[in-house]
């Protein structure tokens, strides 16, 4: 049973595949071509974290393939008061055609899918956000942005900077990681992209000087500080990140007409400035749309593997 956990699990060529994929769809969507690629399959998503993107992209997702999406938030079934992971997932698994969760935690995400009799994908957890990170490089790809690229990810060592971290070393680009003393990414996370790295031909820098990762840089991104559930810590992130901002003054030493790139949502003045993120140069809503059609490629193509493996 193939899921979509993180992107360890995938080659390069199993990336690239479900990314064709994707703007293959993306471009019958647009030609009016709504092929029914999952007949009235059932997703289940699991919001145990609330959202704008994930919620919108995969409901309409699934619908424009043919099939069916059921949100479940953490309060509407027994999950919320106390089951097991794996009895949900036994339970749930039963029911439906494919399961999306959105959690905290990387490893209730994996006792899940240990447990579930149909492919799980990983909407968010804190630990990896890989739905992005498709989506991300879906831009990039539709931009013609992918030869000789150089990532500047600018901001707080979380998810997304991992997501990025293992794309990057199973692709074999360039990414420069500038994070404040303190935030910096995890060590075994990083320590399996150097690995991978080695194999990629990627070359990857971790700095704490935002001016050094940005240097010549074809593409920068970044996140918000305050992540869901760090509420409590804004004040102090709010001062250990300052000169972390994106704005024209750190874009400027970056390549000519480099492209941003931020997963939303937003926060102007913060990590970065308005100017830049409403720039002719950024790419953000390009980005979020591409949510939508990444993971439509995600859920046939996992889809596929399971009829394949029946």
């Amino acid at each position: 049973m193939r899921h979509f956990l993180t992107l360890r699990d995938f080659t390069k060529d199993e990336i690239l595949e479900i990314l064709n994929l994707a703007i293959q769809i993306k471009k019958e969507t647009k030609a009016g071509i709504l092929k029914e690629y999952m007949p009235k399959k059932t997703l289940g998503m699991i919001f145990e974290k609330s959202s704008t993107r994930t919620r919108v992209s995969f409901e309409v997702g699934i619908y424009q393939l043919g099939g069916v999406g059921l949100f479940l938030s953490a309060n509407d079934i027994q999950l919320g008061r106390g089951e097991p992971m794996k009895d949900t997932s036994r339970v749930v698994s039963r029911m439906v055609d494919m399961v999306m969760i959105r959690t905290f935690s990387q490893s209730k995400l994996e006792e899940f899918a240990a447990f579930s009799n149909v492919p799980v994908i990983n909407g968010l957890t804190d630990e990896y956000h890989p739905v992005q990170l498709m989506t991300d490089y879906m831009t990039l790809m539709e931009h013609n942005l992918c030869d000789n690229l150089k990532v500047a990810y600018i901001g707080d060592g979380n998810n997304m900077t991992h997501s990025w971290l293992i794309l990057a070393a199973k692709l074999g680009f360039e990414l420069r990681v500038a994070t404040p003393k303190g935030y910096e990414v995890d060590s075994e996370i990083l320590e399996y992209a150097l690995k991978e790295a080695q194999k990629s031909g990627a070359k990857i820098i971790i700095t704490n000087d935002p001016k050094e990762a940005i240097s010549g840089a074809t593409v920068a991104t970044t996140d918000t500080w305050i992540s869901m559930g760090q509420e409590d810590k804004s004040e102090q992130k709010l001062k250990d990140f300052q000169g972390f901002i994106v704005d024209k003054n750190l874009i400027s030493l970056a390549n000519k007409n480099c492209k941003f790139l931020h997963c939303l949502p937003a926060y102007r003045g913060f990590e970065v400035s308005e100017d830049v993120l409403e720039g002719e140069d950024s790419l953000v809503f390009d980005e979020a749309e591409n949510r939508l059609h990444a993971q439509k490629g995600i859920m046939v193509w996992l889809d596929r593997k399971r009829s394949i493996n029946k």
